[in-house]
């Protein structure tokens, strides 16, 4: 079955940078979709960048573009978030989520989900 492990929160200044790990099994990069989820306090959960290798697009929320970095190593079935120029507004509890849908990934509602994670991002 589909188990996924993440991990790589903690406590960043703003403008800082954290990488998350997801350490995902059971399923084939090559036909599920994988991706980073988030949810704040009082706010609803958002996509924050999603792959599908089997068609080969990627996907990010225009809150993050061009600070986060969604990377894969196929060999440790491990997916990351690079997250960079980090800001107060990125705090929230980031899960790790996969999926056997493989089109518009990241744009709805995934099967599988890791526990989260905490990032939080002082000012």
């Amino acid at each position: 079955e589909v188990q996924i492990v993440q991990s790589g929160g903690g406590l960043v200044e703003a403008g800082g940078s954290l990488r998350l790990s997801c350490v995902a099994s059971g399923f084939s990069f090559d036909e599920y979709s994988i991706g980073w989820f988030r949810q704040a306090p009082g706010k609803e959960r958002e996509g924050v960048s999603c792959v599908s290798h089997r068609i080969g697009e990627t996907y990010y929320a225009a809150s993050v573009k061009g600070r986060f970095t969604i990377s894969s190593d196929r060999a440790k079935n491990t997916v990351y978030l690079q997250m960079n120029s980090l800001t107060p507004e990125d705090t929230a509890v980031y899960y790790c989520a996969v999926d056997r849908g493989t089109y518009y990934p990241c744009q709805y509602e995934y099967e599988y989900w890791g526990r989260g994670t905490q990032v939080t991002v002082s000012s």
